[in-house]
């Protein structure tokens, strides 16, 4: 991590000559965490990180996830009689639905496809697990986004990160 955070560090200096560009280390982002008497969390972190801990939060925060595009398997290891390999890949198009699209339930919740069935029914679930379906037919979803490599999930004032605590030594 020591060259390449000199690299990245040199990188930015370069690109952007007109901003002040400082390296801060963990024992400084905890001793200011500690000094606000805050609970620690990425969002606090941040907030530390920039020298002003008790700045307002945003009312929301953005998960992200980084997901694989493709199952490299292309074929089962057995073989069929007749020298036959059986494909190891599921079509990629379930009734106009992909694995990771974003999609919309009937009662608006918002989630993404991690199981498909060929009987046209979806697994949908958040970005950290939770289930929202375990078996909701493609007919009562609307596909909200195509899916990416990073899959971006936003999480309102209800998200368990945005809770502020008091910091106990």
């Amino acid at each position: 991590m020591g060259i390449t955070r000199k690299t990245l560090m040199g990188r930015v200096r370069r690109l952007f000559p007109s901003i002040e560009v400082m390296e801060t280390h963990g024992y400084i982002t905890k001793y200011r965490r500690e000094t606000a008497r805050l609970q620690k969390s990425h969002a606090v972190d941040a907030r530390c990180i920039t020298g002003s801990p008790m700045a307002k939060p945003l009312d929301c925060i953005y998960q992200q996830k980084a997901v694989r595009r493709h199952n490299r398997q292309l074929h089962k290891a057995t073989i069929l009689k007749g020298d036959i390999r059986k494909a190891n890949q599921t079509p990629k198009y379930v009734h106009g639905f992909q694995l990771f699209d974003k999609v919309r339930m009937p009662d608006g919740r918002e989630g993404f496809i991690f199981g498909r069935r060929s009987s046209g029914s979806f697994d949908i679930r958040t970005l950290d697990g939770q289930k929202l379906s375990a078996g909701i037919s493609c007919k009562k979803l609307k596909r909200l986004e195509s899916r990416n490599t990073i899959l971006t999930e936003r999480r309102g004032d209800s998200s368990p990160y945005l809770k502020v605590g008091v910091f106990v030594a």
